[in-house]
């Protein structure tokens, strides 16, 4: 008896155990796919986290994806070069454009406070030698006055928002700088027909000479001071000075023509490194003809005694003509083409 109630007892107990154990590898074969399922979904997110990582490199680094717009560069989300150029422009050259303006025009003022106009040695001599044809005064002031209206267009497109946006309301600043552009656009053709008709007609009378070279030494004879004072160098039709301002206008007014198109032409549809270019050189070539452009008109001016007449009338005073262009004086008497305003 005692042996059939301990061997129930023990079966009893194995079944027990059996049950308990068959329960915990259930249990343990049920959590398994749970745990699993969430090891996959971390290492999912991981995946996508780096995907994202490196795609966002990519973009910022700018490279080329696919979109279904055509163009140019449609696939490009951020251009790296456009960019870089746009942080040039306002880190450098709009500070140095401000610099040109403003140094080169105090600069001058302050040499005409402290050395004053270059006078005529032996004043006026009411006889006037014809220096400039009509068509040569209407070929300057057409392409002066679209030139001037760039520059001050121009200089409102770069330092606007800086010197004026602070000080005007949102529509005036909104209509001064829409107007800005606008007429800068239009202004555009008409400088760049009449700048080629000028280099044209008047790059025979450019060549530098050997005597152009002591023009510079002693500074065009425009120092009333010193070793300087009374030095008036030998010059041809055109002196140093004016032959530099016509090649500076040659060159640069090339690259800013050519730029200018680039950039108003959407039909070009160009690589934004281009345009990026264009944008840049555009305003380098402008900041050395604003330099240029301040500089001619003091010259002829504020410091040339009688030296705006010629560029109104065509005609220069004949004393004019002798301290400032001699050489030329001395031709066209030789010559015979000499003329006197009746």
């Amino acid at each position: 008896m005692l042996n059939k109630l301990l061997n129930k007892s023990l079966r009893s107990l194995f079944a027990l155990l059996v049950l308990i154990t068959g329960l915990g590898v259930g249990a343990t074969m049920l959590s398994m796919p749970a745990h699993a399922t969430d090891q996959q979904s971390s290492q999912q997110q991981a995946n996508a986290k780096t995907s994202d990582a490196d795609l966002w490199r990519a973009v910022k680094s700018g490279d080329s994806g696919y979109t279904t717009a055509k163009g140019v560069e449609t696939g490009v989300l951020i251009n790296v070069a456009g960019n870089d150029g746009k942080e040039v422009r306002n880190k450098y050259l709009t500070p140095i454009m401000a610099i040109a303006v403003v140094g080169v025009f105090g600069a001058f003022l302050l040499f005409y406070l402290v050395n004053g106009a270059s006078k005529l040695s032996h004043g006026f001599s009411g006889k006037m030698v014809l220096r400039w044809t009509k068509a040569d005064l209407w070929l300057h002031w057409a392409m002066a006055i679209p030139c001037l209206t760039l520059i001050f267009t121009g200089l409102n497109i770069m330092l606007g928002k800086y010197a004026l946006q602070p000080y005007v309301g949102a529509d005036v600043w909104a209509a001064l700088i829409y107007g800005s552009k606008t007429i800068h656009d239009y202004a555009g053709p008409v400088f760049i027909i009449a700048w080629a008709l000028c280099v044209v007609k008047w790059m025979p009378m450019q060549t530098f000479k050997m005597y152009d070279l002591k023009w510079f030494l002693v500074v065009g004879g425009y120092i009333n001071f010193g070793p300087f004072k009374g030095k008036h160098p030998d010059s041809g039709f055109a002196n140093a000075g004016e032959k530099m301002w016509f090649w500076t206008l040659t060159f640069f007014g090339l690259f800013i023509s050519v730029s200018g198109i680039m950039l108003v032409l959407p039909g070009l549809d160009l690589p934004r490194e281009a345009s990026m270019a264009a944008l840049l050189i555009h305003g380098i070539s402008a900041i050395i003809l604003i330099a240029f452009t301040i500089i001619h008109i003091w010259m002829a001016t504020v410091l040339s005694e009688g030296g705006m007449e010629s560029m109104k009338s065509g005609y220069c005073d004949e004393n004019w003509a002798i301290q400032h262009h001699n050489l030329w004086f001395d031709e066209i008497k030789e010559n015979g083409t000499l003329q006197y305003k009746e």
